[in-house]
């Protein structure tokens, strides 16, 4: 940014120079004659005037000047200042034909009002009573027609003001238009455009840290920097705009405004250097409510206001020795403290010092062609605090990466404990799976496998059965063993496959029997809970349902068939036998083998019936899909 002004700045001194040397170069006037008349109250300054009539003793002055402290007579409350200024004679007449001119002023600093007289008619009047803004930070610039105002022989300049405020004019160029515009505008440019441009920026960025305190009220940094933002923009109103109140409420606002913003300055350097320093805060917040108060128009306590002129150096006097010692204390409690607040405290030094000339121009200690470089302060507040942001924001990011890299490696740790958990976890769901299956295939052996071989063993011991009787009550000790083993071979969830293992096994049996089987089974949907224990639960069902047939129906055929519906899935065996009463066999104690089937189903969620048919019996096993 500074870069792009010291650019602009060097064009146009490049462009004032091309100008100066191309065409009719301006004129300068320095020498001029002032007198003064009393008045009574404030005129309104007339069309045409002639200076010869006027009554005063005209005396030299050389431009740029404050004019001379003298006190109206007889007690009136207006003086009205006259300057006049004879242009050169050489040249004049022709320029101002051929082209037009203009009069470019930097600086007319009066507290009231300005009229401008060329060849003895009124050419502009600025209405600025009680308006101190209207001309100390705008440069005059009159056009001049030139079909009635060449050749320029006097220009006659009216100020009209309070006899207590001193005025002062800075020197006045004659020329071309063309030729003296880009001065015009270069001042303009730096002394109003420039500090409303960094003004509004600045209140934009007030704005926005508003809203973020209104969302994150535990900060109250950002509440302070928005008063900042806003006394700030209160305090250099003056340089380019005036608010449409009473003049001597905006001088109010403007004069006061700088003890806010140094009061603000402090309790936000107190964030920083967290020093409490309550005798300083109880000497800054006091003495800014006592200058406000006491400087209240309304009140009138102090009998100079609204003389402008008289107030603004006293305050600025009183600001820059508050400012002084808020800048020096600051600065002392941020030495290796907080390199913020030292930030903070040398932009605050920074700002007095630029104020000073402004204080300066207001006494009439320097030229009144000076500039009023307090104008560039919001410039200065702008870039530290801009600086504190930046520095916030980066601080903000790095801690974000530490945080991001500290989350990473944590959560790297925890996935390691995890993955060494799960490990843990699977190794015990495995060695707990193949305890419960090992102790499923126990107690399935003792119940089924060891009873029948224990039976064996007492038949064989009483020597009540035969070889054959022997002979077959071993096989189906084997096939209880089959049974066994290939309820742990996998099946996909499909009871397909697991009842055509089981008549891969009872086919040689029924064939050795004499007994037919047909199979009748359809399409089923797959049952995802069937697994090992479950499987073993149906092949069980299965085979004792056979097993009966072979024992006590004498039947020839065997007819094994499925079936689904929305319900669920039905398994049926029917028999051409004599059949059996269902109800006397579970009253009586040979109904055990009709109970455990019963009791399987029941463990599956399931049901079993039985169900006398012509010609022999039905069983059925009814499994819910789910």
């Amino acid at each position: 940014m500074l870069r792009r002004i010291l650019c602009f700045l060097l064009l146009a001194a490049v462009a004032l120079l091309a100008s100066a040397s191309a065409g009719d170069a301006p004129w300068q006037l320095r020498d001029a004659s002032w007198q003064m008349t009393p008045a009574s109250a404030y005129t309104t300054p007339s069309s045409e005037l002639d200076s010869t009539r006027l009554p005063g003793r005209w005396q030299r002055l050389a431009l740029p000047a404050a004019l001379p402290a003298l006190a109206a007579p007889g007690g009136n409350t207006v003086a009205v200042e006259w300057l006049r200024l004879t242009p050169p004679a050489a040249n004049t007449a022709t320029a101002a034909a051929a082209q037009p001119w203009a009069i470019y002023s930097a600086r007319v600093k009066v507290e009231g009002t300005i009229a401008v007289y060329v060849n003895g008619r009124l050419a502009q009047r600025v209405q600025a009573h009680g308006q101190l803004w209207d001309s100390l930070f705008t440069p005059l610039w009159i056009d001049l027609a030139p079909a009635r105002d060449a050749p320029v022989r006097e220009i006659l300049i009216r100020l009209e003001h309070s006899p207590h405020s001193r005025a002062a004019l800075a020197s006045l160029w004659l020329g071309p238009a063309a030729e003296l515009r880009d001065r015009y505008h270069l001042r303009n440019w730096l002394q109003r455009d420039l500090p409303a441009t960094l003004n509004a920026a600045f209140l934009a960025v007030g704005v926005f840290a508003l809203a973020i305190w209104l969302r994150r009220r535990s900060d109250p940094e950002y509440l302070l920097f928005f008063w900042l933002a806003v006394v700030s923009c209160a305090a250099h109103l003056h340089y380019y705009t005036a608010l449409p109140i009473r003049a001597d409420w905006f001088g109010w606002i403007t004069s006061n405004a700088l003890f806010w913003l140094v009061m603000v300055l402090h309790l936000f350097l107190r964030k920083l250097h967290r020093q409490p320093l309550t005798w300083l805060t109880r000497a800054v917040v006091g003495a800014t409510l006592a200058v406000s108060v006491l400087s209240v128009p309304e009140l009138g306590v102090l009998p100079i206001f609204p003389s402008t002129s008289l107030l603004v150096p006293a305050i600025y006097a009183l600001v820059v020795l508050m400012s002084t010692t808020v800048c020096l204390t600051a600065a002392a409690c941020s030495w290796r403290r907080s390199r913020e607040g030292l930030l903070l405290a040398s932009g605050l030094g920074l700002c007095t010092l630029l104020g000073v000339p402004d204080w300066l121009l207001h006494n009439n200690v320097v030229s009144v062609e000076g500039w009023f470089t307090g104008a560039y302060t919001n410039a200065v507040t702008f870039a530290m605090f801009g600086v504190l942001m930046y520095r916030r924001y980066l601080g903000a990011i790095r801690e974000v990466e530490q945080l991001n890299a500290s989350l990473e490696q944590r959560l790297q740790a925890r996935e390691a404990e995890l993955d060494v958990i799960h490990q843990q976890l699977r190794s015990a769901a495995r060695q707990q799976t193949i305890s419960d299956e090992r102790q499923r295939l126990m107690q399935d052996m003792h119940d089924g496998l060891g009873s029948s071989l224990i039976n064996a063993i007492r038949s064989v011991d009483r020597a009540e059965v035969s070889t054959a009787q022997i002979s077959h009550i071993l096989k189906g000790c084997l096939d209880d063993l089959k049974l066994t083993i290939d309820s742990m071979e996998p099946v996909d969830n499909d009871l397909l496959l697991l009842l055509a293992s089981l008549r891969y096994r009872l086919a040689p049996r029924l064939d050795d029997a004499g007994i037919q089987l047909h199979w009748d089974v359809q399409t089923l949907p797959a049952l995802p809970w069937l697994e090992p224990g479950k499987a073993l639960h149906i092949l069980r069902i299965i085979q004792e349902s056979i097993a009966n047939i072979l024992h006590h129906t004498g039947a020839t055929e065997i007819r094994l068939g499925t079936s689904s519906d929305a319900d669920g899935i039905a398994i049926s065996i029917s028999d051409n036998g004599g059949g059996f009463d269902l109800a006397r066999a579970l009253s009586t104690g040979g109904g055990r083998g009709l109970r455990n089937q019963q009791r399987r189903a029941a463990a599956l969620n399931g049901a079993v019936d039985w169900k006398a048919i012509a010609g022999g019996t039905r069983f059925t096993l009814r499994l819910p899909l789910a």
